[in-house]
């Protein structure tokens, strides 16, 4: 018997998400407020859930993919919400990036209802979510952890359980901390580079070739001194995670010095109303303080 598998957040990670779900051969059930990416879906096989709640009463399986934590805490605990349709034996997981206090108050709320249940956010992107290569971080119990990989396994290529509830948010925080400085990093040093004379062509060649190699520069270094900020993974989203992860630190008592000052360059580019940029668009902030654009001379 195939499993039933809900899915709740159909933006550009979802989408593709489901997609994958589909050609593995599992029935999945879909819901997002944009209806056109709910009737996409069905085009290719999946079924129209009428909310929330009624997706969890059909499925085995149950993911949410949505964009933050006021989102998922309406989706599971709001009127007709999951936790209406929750009953004994589903497994749920999260696959947004939320505070991680806000996915273990989830998770607590629907383990009352003998729900077993997983924060499991993911890196990659929309790449990486097209190219069924995401990163998956998760957090829970070890047994629930086991039964939900063949569906991680169709939706990412490195999955790692992190330890206890909550522990996939923390992780997801620690990569998007050092994501970001590796943006900031960059475009600083194009920038520096363009503003003294050097086509940015050739420092990202050089920069790719040396021990300052990143995979942000390998992806997306060709893309920003062509000005291509089409977005893989919007601005807004990483402003949003990096409120997340500056609440969390103050949560642990951890010092972010340097994050801190990374988090107010990307609270510019929100003011600046450029959050719908892919997140490599922090080089427009750099740019305006030096008073340089970053483009290559090269065809």
């Amino acid at each position: 018997m195939r499993k039933k598998v809900g899915f709740i957040g159909l933006g550009i990670m979802g989408t593709p998400m489901v997609s994958h779900l589909l050609h593995a051969g599992y029935e999945v059930m879909v819901s997002d407020l944009n209806q056109a990416a709910v009737v996409a879906l069905v085009e290719k096989g999946a079924l129209a859930g009428e909310n929330p709640a009624s997706i969890a009463a059909w499925s085995d399986f149950i993911i949410t993919m949505l964009p933050d934590t006021p989102d998922v805490k309406k989706v599971v605990l709001g009127e007709k919400g999951i936790i209406e349709g929750a009953h004994e034996g589903l497994y749920y997981a999260d696959m947004s990036t939320i505070a991680p206090t806000g996915a273990i108050e989830v998770i607590d709320a629907l383990s009352e209802k003998g729900v077993k249940c997983l924060d499991a956010p993911v890196s990659g992107g929309q790449a990486g979510a097209e190219g069924a290569s995401l990163s998956i971080m998760v957090g829970g119990e070890q047994s629930v952890f086991d039964e939900f990989l063949p569906i991680f396994t169709v939706l990412g290529k490195t999955i790692t359980f992190c330890g206890a509830k909550g522990s996939g948010q923390i992780v997801k925080a620690c990569n998007q901390i050092q994501v970001a400085m590796n943006f900031v990093g960059l475009a600083e040093a194009l920038v520096l580079g363009t503003k003294a004379g050097v086509d940015p062509a050739v420092i990202v060649k050089v920069l790719r070739g040396g021990y300052a190699q990143t995979r942000v520069m390998d992806v997306r270094g060709p893309k920003m001194i062509r000005r291509d900020f089409t977005p893989g993974f919007k601005s807004r989203f990483h402003y949003k995670d990096l409120n997340i992860i500056m609440k969390t630190a103050l949560d642990y008592g951890v010092p972010l010095p340097v994050t801190s000052v990374v988090h107010e360059l990307f609270a510019a580019m929100m003011a600046k109303g450029n959050g719908e940029l892919d997140h490599s668009g922090i080089l427009t902030v750099i740019e305006d303080l030096a008073g340089v654009k970053v483009q290559t001379k090269e065809e």
